[in-house]
């Protein structure tokens, strides 16, 4: 069941978590691309709240969009760290403030082959790459990766074993594990101290400071939280401003790293933010983008494609082409 018509026929049953699971899956990727479709979800989800019983005090029932978007923007404070591990507390607070949203839900496709469950685990995994460096123990069983193995290879393998490893456990003790394993990632005094944080290592295929590879994990943290939020019809924030640019500064550098020193030089700009000579600096300028900052995070992140991600531009179309190529081949997530 895909079509408009068939999919607002089961909204009702969907919102009262009546659906069998086969349907449930037709509903959810059609909630994330249908905004009259989202919108009327939201609406019956706020009904069944209701219906359940008032809020405290008998506070008038919000949206379930709106409910969500007031929790991420009201979100507890993060932990006391530094300003490198920040956005990483604050997408795990975002995070959280999601999950309860999930409840009845985990089996919602959401991204590649992944339901709510799987991507979860996979963030588990993510994260435990950095956690291991640190010295935080491991909450999964470890994977046999042959010596050598290419980092993505180990890392495909790793997502794959700790989802199958978590689809025996139920959603909430994966929840768990998660939560405790970001609480101790946060605990740990690289995330405290920017001196100690201050050190390189290998991650992921590329040598950094472990303050970036914190920015890395709030990167993946937030895109996630992104895509659930899509999967279920409802609005997710994008990062704080400062955390944003954090974000994007990092994407920048790294993106430059990977177009090298003989690239067709490219102005490239960020809506509000700098701008940047990407490419080689022996030669004039060929073109200038300049792309929104949520946007660009979403085409390095692999959510927008460099055909369809909104985009200003002018010069060299091959230029501007081989900078948008670059940032989509940087999607790992």
């Amino acid at each position: 069941m895909t079509d408009h018509d068939g999919v607002r026929d089961l909204l009702a049953a969907w919102a009262f978590g009546a659906l069998p699971p086969a349907e449930r899956r037709s509903v959810a990727p059609h909630l994330a691309a249908c905004e009259s479709c989202s919108a009327e979800a939201a609406r019956l989800r706020a009904t069944v709240r209701l219906l359940d019983g008032p809020p405290p005090h008998d506070t008038p029932a919000e949206p379930a969009a709106d409910v969500l978007t007031r929790a991420l923007r009201t979100r507890p404070a993060a932990p006391r760290v530094a300003p490198h591990a920040a956005p990483y507390a604050a997408a795990v607070a975002g995070l959280r403030s999601l999950l309860p949203e999930l409840a009845g839900r985990w089996e919602t496709p959401v991204v590649h082959d992944w339901d709510a469950h799987a991507t979860l685990a996979h963030l588990l995994a993510a994260d435990e790459h950095l956690a291991l460096r640190l010295g935080v123990g491991a909450r999964v069983p470890a994977s046999r990766i042959e010596a050598g193995a290419a980092w993505e290879d180990a890392w495909d393998r790793r997502t794959a074993d700790v989802i199958a490893h978590e689809y025996g456990r139920s959603p909430d003790e994966t929840v768990a594990s998660w939560s405790a394993q970001a609480t101790d990632l946060l605990a740990t005094p690289e995330a405290r101290d920017p001196e100690l944080a201050s050190g390189a290592t290998l991650l992921m295929g590329i040598r950094l400071p472990i303050a970036d590879h914190f920015v890395v994990r709030a990167f993946e943290t937030w895109i996630q939280t992104d895509d659930l939020g899509h999967a279920l019809g409802l609005h997710v924030p994008p990062p704080p401003e400062e955390h944003l640019g954090r974000l994007v500064r990092l994407a920048v550098r790294i993106l430059g790293l990977a177009l090298g020193p003989t690239a067709p030089p490219v102005l490239f700009a960020i809506t509000g933010g700098g701008e940047w000579v990407l490419g080689s600096e022996d030669e004039p300028v060929r073109a200038e983008l300049v792309l929104d900052p949520v946007d660009f995070c979403l085409l390095v992140g692999g959510r927008h494609t460099p055909d369809a991600v909104p985009r200003g531009a002018t010069g060299d179309e091959g230029a501007v082409r081989n900078v948008l190529e670059q940032a989509a081949a940087l999607a790992w997530l």
